[in-house]
Parts: structure tokens; C-alpha cells; sequence
């Protein structure tokens, strides 16, 4: 008997608590901290903060701010369609790709699906 496939719209995404962040007007901002041998070097050579702040737009915000631990890539989805209605769309599409940068980033991981 085959496993079940898993859907990735069924995880739950975690804000990293490595990052610090902070919300005004409704808009988040995500602080970068650059640490490492050649983070370091880029900023004594080249003058690069050590800090980034990472804005995130209206979809984004409102997302970052509904990641609360408990709510899946699915139901984020269906609060995105009720707050921005046809503007979102297409939502899953564009919330896949969204959720991915952002894991690839390291902002957020990914709680499997409880089966």
C-alpha cells in the first residue's frame, strides 16, 4: 500500500523566531541581521549594513501577520480571498511561490500537516 502524497498548502508556517519584526500602518518590517565571515567582510570593505530591513508589501504583511502557528497554507489562502477578493487571484498559485521565497530566505519553516 502506497503512502498518502502530502500537499504543501496543507503546512503550517513558522515564523523564524530568529528574526525580529515590526509592524506599522499595517505594513511589516523584517530585520536581517548579516553574520558570517563574508557578511562580515562586506561590511568592513564595502560599507554594508549590518541590518537589513526587509519591507514586505500589503500581501505579505497581511500574511506575516495571520502566521500565528495554527492556521495552514490553505486557510491563509482563504482569508487572502477575503481581504483582497480578485485582486489576489490567482491566490495558491501566488501563495506557493510567496511561501517559498520566504522559506528559502529562512524567515518562516514548514510544520507538516498532522495526519
Amino acid at each position: 500500500m502506497g503512502r498518502k502524497k502530502e500537499n504543501f498548502l496543507d503546512y503550517v508556517p513558522l515564523k523564524n523566531p530568529k528574526f525580529t519584526w515590526t509592524e506599522e500602518d499595517g505594513i511589516v518590517t523584517v530585520d536581517m541581521i548579516h553574520s558570517g565571515f563574508y557578511a562580515a567582510v562586506a561590511q568592513k570593505l564595502f560599507h554594508r549594513p549590518r541590518v537589513s530591513h526587509i519591507r514586505l508589501d500589503e500581501y505579505g504583511s497581511f500574511l506575516w501577520l495571520h502566521m500565528d502557528g495554527q492556521r495552514d497554507i490553505t486557510a491563509l489562502g482563504r482569508l487572502m480571498e477575503e481581504r483582497f477578493g480578485q485582486a489576489a487571484q490567482p491566490i495558491y498559485s501566488r501563495l506557493t511561490k510567496y511561501m517559498q521565497t520566504l522559506y528559502n530566505n529562512k524567515f518562516v519553516a514548514f510544520q507538516r500537516p498532522k495526519p
